[in-house]
């Protein structure tokens, strides 16, 4: 006797249409389209739309820097296309601390207003040597010749003062023991700290770019200095004074350029202001506010610098 279909069997109808519908709506890349594997070209579109593991390794990956110019002062004589033995410590500068080895261009400069490249031909544990390979004239003075002037500050500030005044091209640095000097030297920790000071100056430089270095005078008294200052070189005579009178636009420096005292941390005191008008010394004003030693001079000579010179 036959019996009537049972709803066990609509089921299988059902499963059947759900499986069309399934595959009218999936992508077929979904089910391991050869598209979707990468065994086959990308589309054009695929290529205009980067994954997002391009994206994140793009975002991750470090910024393309060129290589720094590597220089080096040496004091000393350089002639194109001879072998040259640095110095004792540029060469333990350069093997030891930067690491080069033969084949690496490195730039010399004297302070005589060129640079020279060079190339590293040995690198020993005493010395390294290098072929001098051709000179270039740097044209990076600043029109504007400054001489500082600056009371001998304490410790750090005065390296500071240096370095900040070489790299904003002050073409002459003379330390001063002022009437509120704090810093006492005697001659051999004299001798050292003018040591200290022209190395300071020379890695200013190295990183600058100048290929001059400034004069730095051994340190006088302000009443020496001021005696020994040559009447007839025109250049025109600063003192940087909180109520100086003379405002920095308004000056007018002749082709000599100029010089600038500024006082250590306790500033000038009357003696020194006294002998500094004696001398035909102006007083500069920067502002309505007391600066640090360590601000005054650098500031007035970046200001000196932006109104007539070539910052």
């Amino acid at each position: 006797m036959l019996r009537p279909a049972t709803t066990s069997q609509q089921p299988a109808v059902a499963i059947r249409r759900t499986s069309v519908q399934l595959s009218q709506h999936v992508q077929p890349q979904a089910f391991g389209n050869p598209a979707s594997t990468g065994r086959t070209h990308a589309t054009p579109e695929a290529k205009q739309h980067p994954s997002r593991f391009a994206i994140l390794l793009a975002r991750f990956q470090p910024p393309f820097r060129p290589m720094r110019t590597i220089r080096i002062y040496v004091p000393e004589p350089i002639a194109i296309g001879a072998d040259f033995t640095l110095p004792a410590q540029a060469g333990e500068h350069v093997a030891r601390v930067l690491r080069k080895v033969a084949g690496d261009p490195l730039v010399l400069f004297n302070g005589d207003g060129h640079d020279y490249a060079a190339t590293i031909l040995s690198v020993g544990k005493r010395e390294v040597i290098v072929r001098i390979d051709s000179s270039a004239r740097i044209d990076n003075e600043s029109p504007l010749r400054l001489t500082l002037a600056q009371g001998i500050a304490r410790g750090e500030k005065m390296d500071l003062i240096v370095q900040k005044a070489t790299e904003l091209g002050v073409a002459r640095i003379v330390p001063l023991h002022t009437e509120r000097s704090e810093v006492k030297l005697d001659a051999a920790r004299a001798e050292k700290r003018l040591a200290h000071w022209r190395a300071v100056a020379e890695s200013a430089c190295e990183q600058s770019g100048r290929a001059v270095v400034p004069e730095i005078v051994p340190a006088l008294p302000l009443e020496a200095w001021l005696r020994d200052l040559p009447a007839d070189d025109g250049a025109l005579r600063l003192a940087l004074l909180p109520e100086g009178d003379v405002q920095a636009r308004a000056l007018r420096f002749p082709s000599s350029g100029g010089v600038l005292v500024v006082g250590p941390e306790g500033g000038l005191g009357e003696r020194d202001i006294g002998a500094l008008h004696a001398a035909a010394f102006h007083g500069l004003r920067l502002g309505p506010r007391i600066l640090r030693t360590e601000t005054a001079g650098l500031a007035a000579l970046a200001a000196l610098q932006a109104l007539h010179g070539d910052v």
